[in-house]
């Protein structure tokens, strides 16, 4: 098929571009799974802003013909991350002031105490008491951290319906809601960082890959986030590949910003999570960043919170907790906002 012809297919109200509603609608006509998830993630990056046009259409398809690294290379030069006109009128949006005095940060807490308590009933619930008292012994061993808003950024890392009702979760097969508690614990958490947080302080996302009808955010965030937010595509488990999605470049500018922390949370925990925190503290190091993850915006498998052989007798959440710290990174059951 030439991209002309797929073009053609995707443009439905033929007017020679395509938008991102048409590209969503035509991918799920389609039936696009899991093969045509890399091309669709970098055509809905394209479209966040403005339609695509049929000779750029074509010139994106050539571009991931012809490199190496596919949908993943040098196609994404040219993706919202990097048109300078774009990133300056982004960064030019006034940021509503935080509304995080030390006043009420103790209220802030309580708040968050008594949201993980009905979340750990739900949990005990779908995922069993065993696992939910883990979890709740996890949080109570580690500390907490005290941060400035000012001085940080945040990343939540693929906050997709797919971990809680899509494509990921149906993987699991049997016991897949119970398995997945944990992770919509963690969105929970996400959900309500974000109403107070959203728009107030440097907040971005990433998104895997998954097939259109689990790509979108989790239902909850849905309501919160931006339609038109910016996002990183992240195909693995490190938010550092591919080297052009824009990650470095965010970084890098709330450190000239004066940035010293990066938050990290999302899904899931032992795997993308543990992977990209590493990774970014060893990446950054030298510009004095810290890296912290908050245990409460984290979510895991409810099995990987079980102690298993393969782990020394630790859980796979504990073993991960522990890689992350032994590599300088700051895991905490909550943060304290200053």
């Amino acid at each position: 098929m030439t991209p002309d012809t797929l073009f053609d297919i995707l443009d439905l109200n033929h007017d020679g571009h395509l938008s991102r509603a048409e590209l969503h609608k035509a991918a799920k006509r389609l039936a696009w799974h899991w093969h045509e998830a890399p091309l669709f993630a970098v055509l809905d990056l394209y479209s966040l802003y403005q339609p695509i046009t049929r000779n750029q259409f074509g010139t994106i398809l050539h571009q991931i013909m012809n490199d190496p690294l596919g949908p993943y290379g040098k196609v994404l030069r040219q993706s919202p991350h990097f048109i300078r006109v774009l990133k300056k009128n982004r960064s030019q949006q006034a940021l509503e002031p935080a509304n995080t005095q030390h006043s009420h940060s103790q209220s802030t807490l309580t708040l968050e105490k008594n949201r993980l308590g009905n979340g750990l009933k739900s949990f005990r619930q779908t995922a069993g008491t065993d696992t939910a008292n883990q979890y709740q012994r996890l949080l109570q061993d580690l500390g907490t951290v005290q941060i400035i808003p000012d001085k940080a950024m945040a990343l939540i890392i693929d906050p997709q319906r797919s971990f809680t009702q899509g494509a990921w979760m149906q993987s699991i097969g049997a016991q897949a809601e119970s398995d997945v508690a944990p992770i919509q614990l963690a969105f929970n958490s996400c959900s309500a960082f974000l109403k107070q947080f959203y728009r107030r302080m440097d907040i971005m996302f990433t998104r895997c890959p998954f097939p259109p009808e689990s790509y979108q955010w989790e239902h909850q965030l849905a309501n919160i986030i931006d339609p038109s937010q910016l996002y990183f595509i992240k195909p693995g488990n490190s938010v550092l590949f591919p080297p052009l999605n824009g990650f470095r470049q965010w970084v890098n500018k709330g450190i000239d910003r004066g940035k010293r922390f990066l938050i990290m949370g999302g899904c899931t925990l032992n795997s993308c999570i543990r992977v990209s925190a590493m990774e970014s503290q060893a990446h950054f190091i030298d510009n004095q960043l810290q890296v912290v993850v908050d245990l409460r915006l984290c979510g895991a498998r409810a099995r990987n919170f079980k102690s298993s052989a393969m782990y020394g007798g630790l859980s796979a959440v504990e073993s991960a907790i522990h890689q992350m710290q032994t590599a300088g990174i700051k895991v905490v059951s909550g943060i304290e906002w200053q």
